[in-house]
């Protein structure tokens, strides 16, 4: 008697494969980093040279309620608005030129804003900080223009000499603008924009910042065609996207982001390029997905960089762009190594 075999299971499909498999992200990371954001942003409401404690704020005198509004409040919307903002550009600026490595700050871009800012002083002194900020703006997007113009012409056989181009690019209009504030002794102001610091941000000085929030939000909005975009031009135009017009909305975005903020607070390396490529290592490149994440965690990094400054030589500060210049560093050396070792 012939025993029946057992019918043979097939194999489960990919598609239940990879739902099997735990995600890089859980809603409980989320959650934690929530936590985490929350907790460094009451901490740096209460951490100050002037005496604040929460339970100030119960019967809070006209003192107190002047530091706690004019000062306190405004500097911890400019960090969390400044922070999202340049992650996001990041990321848009990742996705568009396909390499994990350009960002603003190793494109060029907040260089070329700073140009801007001394060519404003120079010739524009009476003009408004609206005025220095639009001149800012003009320079980021001549600078970005640039760099995205080399990098269509020159065939880079290795990803990682395309930030190198950006990095000297950014040296040469850097030294143009120490050139330039040497000549006509503006060296000192030069400090405001090269080392992001918001120990000066009070009420009336982080308003300019809201203008990063709405270009955040337009970036969610073109998330689909950015990541389409990001691509391959011939891939994108085949599925109808009109890939220079994109290209140009992305530009403009990266370039207005980064010229409000290095205006207002300074700027602040690394940021653009650590916190998108870690979000994606972890939750991919599908930009819609990862936008909101990626500007939550820039904030909580430029949020707690800045608390770290701020406890490190209490009373003093160390500049926030000193704070994330190291530890972005660090990491951006640890990106560069797991590049190398895995062939990317």
């Amino acid at each position: 008697m012939t025993i029946p075999s057992r019918p043979e299971t097939a194999p489960p499909p990919a598609a239940a494969r990879a739902e099997e498999r735990p995600r890089g992200v859980q809603r409980w990371h989320i959650a934690a980093a929530l936590l985490l954001l929350a907790v460094a942003a009451l901490a740096s409401l209460f951490i100050g040279v002037s005496d604040l404690t929460p339970l100030d704020l119960l019967h809070p005198d006209e003192g107190q309620a002047r530091v706690f509004l004019v000062s306190r409040v405004p500097r911890l919307l400019a960090i969390l608005l400044s922070g999202s903002a340049m992650a996001v550009a990041g990321l848009v600026m990742m996705h568009l030129t396909r390499n994990r490595f350009v960002s603003p700050s190793t494109a060029g871009t907040t260089e070329w804003a700073g140009l801007g800012i001394v060519v404003a002083t120079l010739w524009f002194g009476s003009t408004s900080v609206l005025g220095k900020m639009a001149i800012a703006i003009l320079f980021a997007l001549v600078g970005t223009w640039v760099f995205l113009r080399l990098l269509r012409r020159l065939v880079f056989s290795d990803m990682i000499v395309v930030p190198l181009v950006g990095i000297m690019l950014g040296g040469v209009v850097m030294s143009a603008a120490m050139f330039l504030a040497y000549r006509f002794e503006l060296l000192q102001s030069m400090d405001a924009w090269t080392n992001g610091d918001f120990s000066g941000i009070v009420a009336g000085r982080y308003e300019p910042l809201w203008a990063v929030a709405a270009a955040t939000v337009v970036a969610y909005l073109f998330a689909d065609r950015f990541s389409v975009a990001g691509m391959g031009e011939a891939f994108a135009i085949n599925l109808g996207l009109a890939y220079d017009r994109v290209v140009r909305l992305g530009l403009v975005l990266v370039s207005v982001v980064t010229a409000i903020v290095v205006v207002t607070v300074g700027a602040i390396p690394f940021l653009g390029l650590v916190v998108p490529n870690l979000v994606t290592l972890t939750m991919g490149d599908d930009l819609r997905r990862v936008l909101p994440v990626t500007a939550l965690a820039g904030a909580a990094f430029v949020l707690v960089c800045d608390v770290i400054g701020r406890v490190i030589r209490y009373p003093y500060e160390i500049p926030v762009g000193s704070v994330v210049g190291v530890v972005g560093g660090v990491l951006f050396i640890g990106l560069l190594l797991r590049a190398r070792t895995r062939g990317l």
